[in-house]
C-alpha cells in the first residue's frame, strides 16, 4: 500500500493527522521539518489507539459483568455477547491505527518528501488561515449540524477537501474522491458515506458562485 502512495495523498494524510498537533504559529510553519509533522502525526493516532483501547474496556467489563452475574437473564446475556463484539471491533480498529503509525515514516520515504512537505503545509496553512469561512461554509450545508460537533477526524478531513476546491482551485471530483478514500482508512465505518455527502453540497454551492 504504501509504495502505490501519491505524494499529495501522503501530505494531505500528514496534514489531516498532524493539524490539531501542531502548535507553531502560523508564520511558523514553514521552518517545520518533515520529522515535525510526522511525529504529530503519530501522537494523533497513539492519542485514537489509547481511547479507543479504553472505550473497548469499558465494554469488556460492562460484557463481564453481565455474564457472571448470579441471575443472569437471556436479556443480559444477549446484551453481553453485543458488548463483546463492540469491544472486539474497537480492539481491531485500535490494532489497524497502530499498523497505521509503522506505516507513516515509510510512506513518507517512498514519496517524494520535499513535494510531501510542502504541500502538508500549504493545506494546514489555508485551514489555519481561512478556518471561519470554511467552517461557515460546511455549517451552511448541514441540517441541525454543526462541523464543530463532527469527530476532529471528521472535521477536519472536510476541512482539508473544502480548503483543496476553494483555495488550491483543485478539481472537485478529485478533492471528493481523496476525502472519501481517506475517510475509508480513518473516520468510523459510515462517515466517508457522510463526508461524500457533505462535499458533493459544498462542490454545488461552490459552483453557483
Amino acid at each position: 500500500m504504501a509504495s502505490r502512495q501519491q505524494p499529495r495523498r501522503t501530505a494531505r494524510v500528514l496534514a489531516l493527522l498532524s493539524l490539531s498537533q501542531i502548535r507553531v504559529k502560523s508564520d511558523q510553519l514553514e521552518d517545520l521539518e518533515i520529522n515535525d509533522l510526522i511525529l504529530a502525526a503519530i501522537r494523533t493516532l497513539t492519542i485514537e489507539v489509547e481511547n479507543t483501547l479504553e472505550t473497548a474496556a469499558d465494554e469488556l467489563n460492562r460484557s463481564n459483568d453481565k455474564i457472571f452475574k448470579s441471575e443472569t437473564r437471556t436479556s443480559d446475556v444477549t446484551s453481553a455477547r453485543t458488548m463483546l463484539k463492540d469491544a472486539i471491533a474497537l480492539t481491531q480498529k485500535a490494532i489497524n491505527r497502530v499498523g497505521t503509525i509503522v506505516e507513516i515514516p515509510e510512506f513518507i520515504q517512498v514519496s517524494r518528501e520535499t513535494e510531501v512537505k510542502q504541500y502538508a503545509i500549504d493545506l494546514i496553512s489555508c485551514i489555519r488561515n481561512n478556518k471561519e469561512e470554511i467552517d461557515l461554509l460546511i455549517d451552511g450545508l448541514m441540517t441541525d449540524w454543526t462541523v464543530n460537533r463532527l469527530t476532529q477526524i471528521d472535521a477536519n478531513i472536510l476541512r482539508l477537501a473544502v480548503a483543496e476546491m476553494k483555495f488550491f482551485q483543485q478539481d472537485h471530483k478529485i478533492a471528493i474522491n481523496e476525502a472519501v478514500e481517506i475517510a475509508k482508512q480513518y473516520s468510523d465505518d459510515d462517515g466517508y458515506r457522510f463526508i461524500n455527502g457533505v462535499l458533493r453540497k459544498v462542490s454545488n454551492k461552490l459552483l453557483e458562485n
